[in-house]
């Protein structure tokens, strides 16, 4: 696996050149967070999607929970790119929610220099996995709780609390369908990231 520390060093060697540097973002989370609707609202191409029609067959597999009236679920990935400046260009990995295709996630994330957990505090439990995953993999990750409806069902010290997280990995709400707020958690963890490569 690429290191944080290789990554940002690539950037300090050609700082003199005016090519961007590429830096590779997992964004995860459970079943119905929003992670595909994150992707699709920041990505200046057409995101690339692996949707799926959701089968009668797999609702003895798959925990819908409040997400039941959703119709499809991602299968492999979704993928976007977004440029931050003249320095950055962001390439997005969702990966799929579904607990039996999390053998992706390592795939997905090979090469990150961090992660966006995305949470729906309606469905707390949902994040329990994508947090432990990032925390034993040793990948920056920001939690990111999704404002379904604009409503927060839990503040986000509760959250921190409830998912018992060190006292430096942030936790910020935000909008997965409004293109500004997906911007401001994307550099929220890049700097958290940058502070994680120097330290």
């Amino acid at each position: 696996m690429v290191s944080v520390d290789s990554s940002f060093q690539s950037a300090q060697d050609t700082s003199s050149e005016s090519v961007p540097l590429p830096v590779k973002i997992v964004v995860a989370g459970g079943y119905a967070v929003g992670k595909t609707t994150f992707v699709g609202s920041i990505s200046e191409i057409d995101p690339l999607t692996t949707e799926a029609a959701l089968t009668t067959v797999s609702a003895s597999v798959d925990n819908e929970g409040d997400a039941s009236s959703k119709t499809s679920t991602t299968v492999a990935m979704d993928f976007g790119r977004v440029g931050l400046g003249d320095e950055l260009v962001l390439y997005l990995f969702g990966t799929p929610g579904q607990d039996r295709f999390r053998f992706m996630w390592d795939e997905l994330t090979r090469g990150a220099i961090g992660a966006v957990v995305i949470l729906d505090t309606r469905r707390f439990e949902d994040s329990f996995g994508a947090v432990e995953y990032f925390e034993q993999a040793q990948v920056p990750f920001v939690v990111a709780i999704n404002a379904f409806h604009g409503e927060l069902h839990h503040s986000i010290e509760q959250v921190r609390e409830g998912l018992d997280l060190a006292p430096d990995i942030p936790v910020v709400s935000t909008d997965a369908r409004d293109r500004e707020r997906t911007k401001q958690t994307l550099l929220e963890l890049v700097e958290h990231a940058l502070v994680k490569a120097q330290s």
